[in-house]
């Protein structure tokens, strides 16, 4: 690749943000016909180097040349005339839209739909994608809106594409299908970049892997010479251990007892439908589904945060007594001695206050006895501290907003609090997205520790080998049913996705 022109050359790359170097004389180079995987921990600066080759962000120093040409990119606009399209993790799109008219939006020009639909029909035969072009986004599943994203910047003339963790909330059939895609479009002699945490992906799908670490370059490696072992010990700088503990649960005894539940949303529409399951104490219970299966609906039910249309929710005391939980608020839940700690999928929305210091938002979980509490700041201040140490959360200090933070610093000062509190049942949504490996161990260990101390775990996960590992039994959701439960040890990744899916289903209970 050497004696070849890189499609982008960055060059002493820098970026700032105040006191903050998120870049610092990064070098970087990704060619035509290969597939680049970029990795590094929470705050490495992946993210914000591909948001300045996409326009978004424009850098403090250093050049960036495409095909061996300086170029100045100080907007999307710009960096889709150069060929550079970027798809985010969170989509673009306007749902009352179609999927041509999504893919068009924001062109100059008067357009004619049949000939827009012919080009994006070529598109899809070129490189496998499925899309209906006259199909509106708000009847699309995930996979196909994140489809809908590829056709877009390929649509715009795209072809040095950047995918910012294009699995998150992929079934493994939905990811093995856009691998197939981005292998053909790779053969097409696109420049494919992948940000991701995901090792097993970065081994199955990249050419060439860049590390990153604290904002400046590593070194790149081939994929095909190193391995998930190696990879994370150049992202850390230091031998990480790389393996989910589960022990054995041990005196298991039934803690939350759910019964013929059935939610609706504001709209009316039923989130989940007659679901029925059990949580043990000392027992990790994983939650799997496609993103908007009903998981969120399920943990606010149980946490007291969610309006229960019919069905059961029963806490059962050490005692075998039974409280019921469907019609309480989260504080009369906590009166009762129920002890609930819930990780909400919405970390800034529902569990932090963004504009409050980390003490602050310590206090939130402990107050409890009206404003009387207020002025005592030494409690909420060691759970703090304890917090950011155990956790190692990347901060200035305790008395700064939360906003400030990282996405993956947020996202461990939310857990660790959770975590804190000594609950019975711990209740967690996506409790390490966002976070880099190391990271993510380090709340896998904080959760087997739970399940050692008896407490009934509920883990909603989106990483499937994850969720295979670390789970005792895992209820997989599909359209708000319970498609079967089977247990962690044994179960394959293939056997859930299809469940994800309803096709198929099983219950080894």
């Amino acid at each position: 690749m050497e004696n070849r022109i890189p499609a982008v050359s960055m060059h002493n790359v820098s970026k700032r943000f105040g006191t903050i170097l998120a870049n610092d004389k990064v070098d970087l180079e990704i060619y035509r016909g290969e597939i680049l995987a970029i990795l590094g921990e929470n705050g490495s600066g992946k993210t914000t180097l591909m948001n300045m080759l996409s326009g978004i962000y424009y850098p403090d120093e250093g050049e960036i040349r495409i095909d061996g040409r300086p170029v100045i990119i100080r907007s999307p606009k710009e960096a889709f005339d150069l060929g550079i399209g970027m798809i985010h993790q969170h989509f673009k799109l306007v749902d009352v839209l179609t999927a041509a008219e999504n893919i068009t939006l924001g062109l100059e020009g008067r357009l004619n739909l049949k000939d827009v639909s012919r080009k994006i029909r070529e598109i899809c035969d070129t490189y496998g994608f499925q899309v209906n072009p006259d199909q509106k986004v708000y009847d699309m599943s995930v996979s196909q809106k994140q489809t809908v994203e590829i056709v877009k910047v390929l649509y715009r003339g795209a072809d040095i594409l950047i995918l910012d963790e294009p699995t998150a909330v992929l079934t493994p059939q939905e990811t093995d299908r856009l691998f197939a895609v981005l292998r053909n479009m790779r053969e097409d002699g696109k420049a494919i970049v992948i940000i991701t945490h995901k090792m097993h992906e970065v081994k199955s799908l990249s050419d060439r892997v860049a590390i990153l670490r604290k904002g400046q370059y590593v070194m790149s490696v081939p994929t095909r010479g190193t391995d998930e072992q190696e990879m994370t010990d150049l992202m850390v700088g230091h031998a990480v251990k790389l393996n989910i503990d589960r022990p054995e649960p041990v005196n298991p005894r039934l803690k939350i007892d759910v019964r013929d539940l059935t939610v609706r949303n504001i709209d009316g529409i039923v989130r989940l439908d007659h679901v029925s399951f059990t949580a043990n104490s000392g027992e990790i219970l994983g939650i799997a589904g496609v993103s908007g299966s009903g998981q969120k609906e399920l943990l606010e039910a149980i946490a007291g945060l969610q309006p229960v249309e019919s069905g059961s929710i029963s806490f059962v005391e050490d005692d075998g007594t039974r409280e019921e939980l469907v019609g309480k608020d989260p504080l009369e839940i906590t009166k009762m001695g129920v002890s609930l700690s819930f990780v909400p999928e919405d970390r800034l929305g529902m569990g932090l206050v963004a504009n409050m210091d980390l003490t602050d938002n310590m206090m939130l979980r402990t107050f409890r006895n009206g404003f009387t509490t207020v002025a005592n700041r030494r409690v909420p201040r060691h759970i703090a501290e304890q917090v950011v140490n155990d956790l190692h959360v990347n901060t200035p200090g305790l008395n700064v907003p939360v906003r400030t933070l990282s996405g993956g610093n947020v996202q461990k000062v939310l857990v660790g609090r959770e975590i804190t509190s000594s609950p019975k049942v711990l209740l967690t949504a996506y409790a390490v997205r966002g976070l880099d490996i190391n990271s993510s161990y380090t709340i896998y260990n904080l959760i087997n520790e739970q399940k050692r101390k008896g407490v009934a775990v509920i883990y909603v996960g989106e990483d499937l080998d994850v969720l295979l590992e670390i789970s005792d039994r895992i209820m997989v959701l599909c359209g708000g049913k319970v498609s079967g439960i089977v247990p962690g040890r044994g179960a394959r990744k293939e056997e859930i996705g299809l469940m994800m899916s309803r096709v198929g289903g099983s219950s080894h209970e």
